[in-house]
């Protein structure tokens, strides 16, 4: 009798907790849909894993990228422009996004290069192919510590091929919008900067440290003269996509990432 009602009560106590547990689960799930119904803020680093994060066409994060100190990092040697033939991005494997905001704090070091991707497909060689990039590099200090000529010259930039040009300083949408110099913020080399990226098919922004320095329309004749007179002419599915992963560049420099989130608009 007294196992009986043992058995009883531990079968009561079983299903209880297994349909809090549910119960919890269900919560939690609806909380996160309705964050995204209501256009909150959804994370995407929870500061301690790198959940949700993979290689560009990969299973696995590559080595290097770790989550450290509450920051996505990438821990690298600084390798020199000159003999830069490719890195192993990463994506947010998780879900893709087409209208949104995100939001980024990032820091780099001394001549150090990385970038932000958005629509990004997987299938071909390289984000850039592709994917639209916010630019992420040492404005002051990338053209004394590498060699750029000969990449500037393959682009048709024959006046001072040596130098950092304006569509590929910080914030600009890499080799398609120069970010506007004027008002400018770009933090010192180490220090925190915050980036937010607007992306609607009417207007896209480029936010850097409260400021918005670059903005244009997607997919109008002016955005695809420019896409058909640059670096991008012969890169057929550039820009094209109208919804994608966010990944990171590896443009072999040591970045560091934190407060990465999103908004669905």
């Amino acid at each position: 009798m007294k196992k009986t009602t043992y058995t009883t009560l531990l079968t009561v106590l079983v299903l209880a907790t297994s349909c809090k547990t549910e119960k919890k689960d269900k919560v939690e799930e609806q909380n996160t849909t309705e964050q995204q119904k209501n256009g909150e803020w959804i994370p995407l680093f929870d500061g301690t894993t790198t959940k949700g994060w993979r290689a560009y066409n990969g299973k696995e994060l590559p080595p290097g990228w770790i989550a450290k100190d509450g920051e996505l990092q990438f821990d690298t040697e600084l390798g020199k422009e000159q003999d830069y033939t490719g890195g192993t991005d990463i994506i947010y494997g998780a879900e893709e996004f087409d209208n949104f905001e995100l939001y980024v704090e990032w820091k780099l070091p001394k001549g150090g290069n990385s970038g932000i991707f958005y629509h990004l497909k997987e299938g071909y060689d390289s984000p850039p192919e592709v994917s639209p990039e916010y630019q992420l590099i040492d404005d002051e200090n990338y053209a004394n510590i590498h060699d750029l000529t000969d990449y500037n010259l393959s682009l048709g930039y024959t006046d001072k091929p040596e130098e950092l040009k304006a569509l590929q300083k910080t914030a600009s949408d890499y080799a398609m919008h120069a970010a506007n110099p004027e008002g400018k913020i770009l933090h010192p080399v180490g220090e925190w900067n915050t980036t937010r990226i607007i992306f609607t098919p009417e207007q896209v922004e480029h936010w850097l440290n409260g400021k918005k320095v670059v903005s244009f329309v997607p997919w109008d004749d002016a955005w695809y003269e420019k896409k058909n007179s640059d670096k991008w002419k012969n890169s057929e599915d550039y820009g094209k996509f109208k919804t994608g992963y966010i990944g990171f560049q590896d443009h072999s420099s040591p970045i560091w990432f934190r407060n990465i989130k999103i908004k669905k608009l």
